[in-house]
């Protein structure tokens, strides 16, 4: 009779039910793995002879058995090593020397030669999957307990080596329920990066609305003028994640392993990937398709520097995830969808040199050369886009000048008034599925962007006199609601909507080319 124990595989960030069934008959001895094993699998055989053999416990070539492994079910890819320990505890209950009720109990974890557990991935959603399919008990390596204790409800067990599982399974030296100290899990500490830039006080307003309603912002200027420091500092301006969101951004980074020393983080991810980056590496693939920059950015900051200098195919992969928050990622072997509702903050200059247009600064690119720079960023990616400002360079006067000095902005302050229009979407969208106002879609824009009349009719000539989109008026509305919120207002009034159109149509760039 054969014996079957549970486990997980990870596809894309979600985990899937792994059935091991281990079966083994008298004869000469052979161990084979069966059901789509990859070569981390493959070799697993070796791993977990060599581990159970220095555990003290019989392995499998010490006796004349053929065993075989089928991990069910026979047509999921199997990859990696994180099947190792549910292989070797299958094995031990074949040979009868361990015995328990496995029904119940979910087995994840890589081997060492000696024994002991490794660090794996894809814990945190192990633990997910476990607690919705109603598992009692997890066991995991030790070093991953911290990860997966964050689903509560589930008793989750850590074992530092083969024969603490063995042990614990035989009840002869259980392991408790130990819960590892989490206070210290969103002990991140800002920069104040917003206090050290010198000037730019439009920039910095498009910031604060930007953070305060997840808006995506391009921003356009010479070289020097500080827009890779506004980008950083807009990170910082962001609220705190919610319980919620964290888990799914420690989900996304458990799944590829990027979970550092503290399991959960509330602070937002900044990723900012170089320009040379492609597009599989962008939006997520490999022949079995994993999270890329844009599900990493997730509820978090995708800055993009020097934007026309990364590959058009990438840039014009970005359409979808900005407007559906979502990611679909198809290979020939399996197709997944990935969360990408991120903040995009891209930065470019104005020409190859960068000093078109520039009052002081010399241009020394021709029209022509301008133009095709310009349109490597294509229409309906900027259309997609619904912050769009100039930063110029800031002189050494301007930013010494006691007028500016005298306008520094208190940060705590400018965070309070995030934190307070957050507070008030999130009231606003309760139990929609929405947590910021650029996530209103066309269906209830109406419902929730209530626009004075002459703040509708300031829009509509504003759109009209524009020849923009139908979008562009939607991103507007988005916009104006934001402001709003920042200013207290429950209803959208015409300064609210001027600021909006201000901060959406970047004159300057429309112009300087017309």
């Amino acid at each position: 009779m054969s014996i079957r124990l549970f486990s997980s595989a990870i596809n894309g960030i979600d985990a899937q039910l792994i059935e091991v069934e281990v079966d083994s008959t008298p004869g000469i001895h052979a161990f084979n793995i069966v059901g789509l094993p990859d070569k981390a699998v493959q070799e697993s055989k070796d791993r977990i002879a060599s581990a159970i053999k220095n555990s003290s416990l019989a392995a499998p070539n010490s006796k004349h058995r053929k065993i075989i492994i089928n991990l069910a079910p026979a047509d999921l890819k199997k990859e990696g090593p994180s099947y190792d320990l549910p292989i070797a505890v299958g094995y031990l209950m074949e040979t009868k020397q361990v015995q328990f009720d496995s029904s119940q109990k979910l087995f994840i974890g890589e081997l060492s030669l000696d024994g002991s557990l490794k660090h794996t991935n894809g814990i945190l959603a192990t633990a997910i999957l476990a607690k919705k399919l109603g598992f009692k008990e997890l066991v995991v390596p030790y070093s991953n307990l911290a990860e997966a204790q964050i689903v509560q409800g589930l008793n989750v067990v850590g074992a530092k080596n083969v024969k603490e599982v063995f042990d614990h399974l035989n009840n002869t030296r259980p392991l408790s329920a130990k819960y590892l100290k989490t206070s210290n899990l969103s002990e991140e500490k800002d920069e104040d990066l917003l206090m050290s830039i010198k000037g730019q006080e439009t920039a910095k307003r498009a910031l604060i609305v930007a953070a305060a309603g997840a808006h995506n912002i391009l921003m356009s200027g010479p070289p020097g003028s500080g827009k890779t420091l506004l980008a950083k500092a807009l990170a910082e301006l962001l609220p705190k994640m919610s319980f919620e969101e964290a888990i799914e951004v420690a989900k996304i980074y458990s799944s590829v392993g990027l979970i550092k020393n503290s399991p959960l983080s509330f602070k937002r991810p900044f990723r900012s990937p170089h320009h040379t980056t492609s597009a599989p590496a962008m939006v997520g693939g490999g022949t079995w398709p994993k999270p890329g920059e844009i599900s990493l950015a997730h509820r978090g900051v995708l800055f993009l520097d020097e934007l026309p200098e990364f590959p058009r195919n990438v840039l014009e992969s970005l359409r979808q995830p900005l407007e559906e928050g979502t990611i679909s990622v198809s290979r020939a072997s399996s197709s997944v969808i990935l969360p990408a509702n991120f903040t995009l903050v891209a930065a470019m200059n104005a020409c190859p040199c960068g000093n078109f247009g520039e009052e002081k600064g010399v241009c020394y690119c021709s029209p022509i050369q301008v133009l095709n720079y310009r349109k490597k960023v294509s229409g309906p990616l900027l259309d997609r886009i619904d912050i769009q400002i100039n930063v110029p360079r800031e002189t050494i006067g301007s930013v010494d000048s006691p007028l500016s000095k005298a306008s520094g902005i208190k940060v705590g302050e400018i965070k309070g008034q995030i934190n307070k229009a957050k507070e008030v979407q999130l009231a606003r969208f309760k139990n929609t599925g929405l947590l910021a106002n650029s996530e209103i879609d066309y269906k209830n824009i109406d419902k929730y962007c209530v626009l004075d009349s002459g703040a509708e009719n300031l829009l509509k000539q504003a759109i009209n006199f524009k020849n923009q989109s139908l979008r562009a008026y939607h991103k507007t509305k988005k916009l104006a609601r934001t402001i709003a919120d920042l200013d207290g207002s429950e209803s959208i009034k015409e300064q609210h909507v001027a600021e909006a159109v201000n901060l959406r149509m970047n004159e300057k760039m429309l112009n300087e080319l017309a």
